[in-house]
């Protein structure tokens, strides 16, 4: 869906009414606007975190991770990564 719009001196747009509609958009709704490859993106930030909650699906292994669970593997990780630069630094200052 699309349709063309006008910019005016100051910069804005308007959204035609087709397009609010099919993504629910309504006065205050923030948007992040990027140039990308020579055309202007505009997403809507009307979406909460938890409206995602569930779009990957189950886990591959099939196997549910509770937070203290998430918490210690990035703990584990951020301690195992610390671990490596301390010893490629030493390395490299030899």
């Amino acid at each position: 869906m699309g349709a063309f719009t006008t910019m005016t001196s100051k910069g804005q747009i308007t959204i035609p009414s087709e397009v609010r509609a099919a993504l629910n958009l309504e006065p205050g709704t923030r948007f992040y606007v990027a140039a990308r490859d020579g055309q202007v993106v505009v997403i809507p930030k009307n979406r909460k975190l938890m409206d995602f909650a569930g779009i990957l699906g189950k886990p591959p292994s099939g196997e549910s991770l509770t937070i203290e669970d998430m918490n210690d593997a990035i703990g584990q990780a951020a301690a195992s990564d610390d671990e490596r630069i301390t010893r490629e630094w030493a390395e490299q200052h030899r």
